[in-house]
């Protein structure tokens, strides 16, 4: 009876132990910004909007994966919406931007992946929109699909990422809780040092400014010195580029911006340079090898650009200039979270040729946040 008392104990010890390794920013009561988290504190706030991954584990050097978001559950194709992308850095291969800048709308759903990954993910995208019903007189697709060089725990010269690992992200794409860390497109990357991954965060305005949503969904592959909530982390733990001839900081973000406020893509660009603020409160560097994007769009269905329609003007009504900066303020803090939140729920992981990445030191992690009054 003693043992089992004590096996019973053990288990349950071990899963507690377990269950507070992975815990996100706000389980710490780490508060970043002053607005209202949304629901789920994840993307998937913004009604409607839904989270995909294919995750790619094999052996001993695969380590990728696939992410999608859908900013709404229709063809999105035939029901467009607005959009823009904003290059932070621009030392990347993000696929389908020329189009997105000429006619301010996208209509794939938006795929991350690895470096090499792209051409998989643009041609499974274009093959799942061709497939949809409406779509069979369909002869140009622009697939945006964005990337971070997973190279270092993974096989990236092996491209093992295909067209059906991007078309079973999409159809696995729900709304709800949305898996972060070692996850989809955040399976094989690294942040500051540490195993990055996929994070997300949301804010929700107050009725009084509109009562939007503003969910923000990374995947964080950079470097720089980390920063939590103005703690300066990296420095505490002398994890911080050129700390030597050798250690670099490059790397790569990108970050997706999805809000149900009524923006156009002019505006919606103006949200897309908020979001780099909020990487930059985090320590990113934005260094020369890195490659930082951030795609932002509007979900809200006044806003929808019909493929085919016979009506000359569109007829939504956008938000005026003067009430963008709580926006402005929600992306800013959202995006500060997400990329935080990728960190902590991240894993250590082992990949090609024996490369380890460690998780970050949560035990060393919070006694430099207590140092500096972000934790009680």
């Amino acid at each position: 009876m003693t043992r089992y008392i004590f096996a019973i104990s053990f288990l349950f010890l071990f899963t507690i132990s377990n269950a507070q390794e992975k815990k996100r920013a706000r389980d710490y009561s780490i508060e970043i910004g002053v607005m209202a988290r949304g629901n789920l504190n994840a993307i998937t706030d913004v009604p409607g909007v839904k989270v995909g991954h294919q995750t790619l584990v094999k052996g001993e050097n695969i380590r990728t994966g696939v992410t999608a978001i859908l900013p709404h559950s229709g063809n999105i194709f035939q029901d467009k919406v607005p959009a823009a992308i904003y290059i932070g850095n621009g030392f990347g291969k993000l696929a389908g931007i020329s189009q997105v800048q000429e006619l301010g709308n996208l209509e794939t759903p938006i795929i991350l992946t690895n470096t090499l990954s792209v051409p998989m993910g643009i041609q499974g995208t274009v093959k799942y929109t061709l497939a949809l019903e409406g779509n069979e007189n369909v002869q140009s697709v622009n697939a945006v699909v964005g990337e971070t060089n997973d190279g270092y725990l993974n096989d990236i010269r092996g491209m093992h990422v295909s067209e059906s690992d991007v078309i079973t992200a999409i159809e696995n794409a729900r709304t709800g809780i949305v898996p972060e860390g070692n996850v989809g497109a955040g399976t094989g990357t690294v942040a500051f040092g540490f195993k990055g991954g996929i994070g997300t965060s949301s804010r929700k305005l107050p009725e009084s400014l509109g009562g939007y949503t503003v969910g923000v969904l990374v995947q964080t592959n950079f470097g720089g010195v980390l920063t939590i909530n103005g703690a300066p982390v990296g420095k505490e733990l002398e994890q911080y580029p050129f700390a030597n001839a050798i250690k670099k900081s490059d790397g790569s973000c990108m970050i997706v911006v999805l809000t149900d406020a009524p923006l156009d893509a002019r505006q919606l660009e103006r949200v897309a340079k908020r979001a780099m603020m909020g990487l930059a409160k985090t320590g990113g560097t934005a260094s020369n090898g890195s490659g930082d994007y951030v795609i932002a769009a509007s979900t809200a269905e006044s806003m929808r650009i019909p493929y085919q329609t016979r009506e000359k003007f569109d007829t939504g009504d956008v938000l005026r200039n003067d009430h963008m900066s709580s926006i402005f303020m929600a992306t800013i803090e959202a995006t500060e979270e997400a990329i935080i939140n990728s960190l902590f729920m991240a894993e250590t992981t082992n990949g090609r040729e024996g490369h380890t990445i460690q998780k970050l030191p949560m035990e060393k992690v919070l006694p430099i946040l207590k140092k500096y009054g972000v934790i009680k």
